[in-house]
């Protein structure tokens, strides 16, 4: 049986190619990561800032909430306070005692009245401080799957990196792009979510 001759140029050509293809690999992997975590930093400082806009849109919600309760308690006491003087009047015999009894309930039935109106006021600040809350948090939400999404992304480059398997390569695009769809939704409030992956997070 002959001896076979391996030809070492054949040899070095195929570990080239394959250390050009690793270099490739390994590059595109390297700039995906980096842009990766570029996104994230952008989209970090706004989710900071959204932070803060659901802290401050919760203080106030209470706040008003608080205003309004304390209107809403002032009513009942004035609507109170002409009952019991409506009480006693009608216990008087002549019209003179009773005259005496109409000014006040008069006075106390226009405050009952003005702070019903001006609990209006506190009541809608309430409600619009608290839909701010809820549109921030939409978002927030959004920003959250940002970083899910980027620490598997992050994750299956890392593996790749590792095994050189260029379909795992593949497989880490998904989770890039879905990172990159819902972090642009977050930047530009466009209206993207998912409510199953936000339930499966929380």
């Amino acid at each position: 049986m002959g001896k076979v001759d391996i030809d070492p140029m054949e040899s070095t050509g195929e570990k080239d190619i394959h250390e050009e293809a690793k270099s490739r690999l390994n590059s595109a992997i390297a700039i995906a990561v980096a842009l990766l975590a570029t996104f994230m930093g952008i989209c970090s400082v706004k989710d900071d800032n959204i932070v803060q806009g659901m802290q401050q849109a919760q203080a106030d919600k209470i706040d008003q909430w608080a205003f309004y309760q304390a209107r809403n308690i002032r009513e009942e006491v004035m609507t109170s306070t002409v009952v019991q003087l409506e009480t006693a009047r009608a216990a008087l015999k002549t019209d003179a005692e009773k005259a005496v009894y109409d000014a006040p309930i008069a006075k106390y039935r226009e405050m009952a009245k003005e702070q019903a109106v001006k609990k209006e006021e506190p009541m809608a600040a309430a409600k619009k401080a608290d839909a701010t809350y809820n549109d921030l948090n939409y978002r927030d939400d959004q920003f959250d799957l940002v970083n899910a999404l980027a620490a598997i992304a992050i994750s299956l480059f890392a593996v790749t990196a590792l095994t050189e398997k260029r379909w795992l390569y593949a497989v880490a695009l998904f989770p890039t792009f879905f990172c990159v769809l819902f972090g642009m939704a977050g930047l530009f409030g466009w209206h993207i979510h998912s409510g199953l992956i936000a339930r499966l997070l929380g």
